[in-house]
């Protein structure tokens, strides 16, 4: 009698740990499932085409006596759904009277609030090496959603100030690949 009751034991435990290991099991993949993984890094590249500038003389378009194309690039750092933060560097290439260059990089690190639907707020301050500097509003919009790579575009209000110049305010469109 001892052998059956020890069997019968044996085997009742052995039924209440598996129990325990699945439902356990069961519980850690709704809690993964239920979470994502913070903080995430990506990455993006883009083309920002300069659309005009305003200052205290005017409006400056971009296409008539001098064309630039900025290249901005750089790394999110998202802590969450809703927030992250953002530092992107931008070469500028300026052709004017058939002569290209690099003629500034801008530093430009910024707080990036997202919302619902790819569409994010990135509030970013300016540091150029041609001397100027400010912030500059950003409004971001996923424009297709690919499993590894977004595409994007958005629209930066750049707000400078400094090397002697007038305060001015500009836009362009930026269209992009984030990954």
């Amino acid at each position: 009698m001892h052998h059956i009751f020890s069997r019968s034991f044996l085997i009742s435990n052995t039924l209440i740990l598996l129990f325990t290991i699945t439902l356990n099991l069961s519980i850690k993949a709704q809690q993964t499932a239920q979470t994502s993984i913070y903080p995430k890094v990506t990455g993006y590249f883009s083309l920002l085409h300069p659309i005009g500038s305003l200052d205290k003389n005017g409006f400056h378009d971009n296409f008539s006596n001098v064309y630039t194309l900025a290249f901005p690039f750089g790394i999110n750092i998202l802590k969450s759904d809703k927030f992250g933060v953002s530092f992107e560097i931008a070469p500028n290439i300026r052709t004017e009277h058939n002569i290209s260059k690099v003629s500034s990089v801008l530093f430009h690190p910024g707080a990036m609030f997202r919302f619902k639907h790819g569409f994010t707020f990135i509030g970013r301050v300016a540091f150029e090496t041609n001397g100027r500097y400010g912030f500059t509003p950003v409004f971001n919009q996923v424009i297709k959603k690919g499993k590894n790579v977004n595409l994007y575009a958005a629209l930066p209000f750049p707000v400078r100030f400094g090397n002697d110049q007038a305060a001015s305010l500009s836009t362009g469109l930026q269209l992009g690949v984030s990954f």
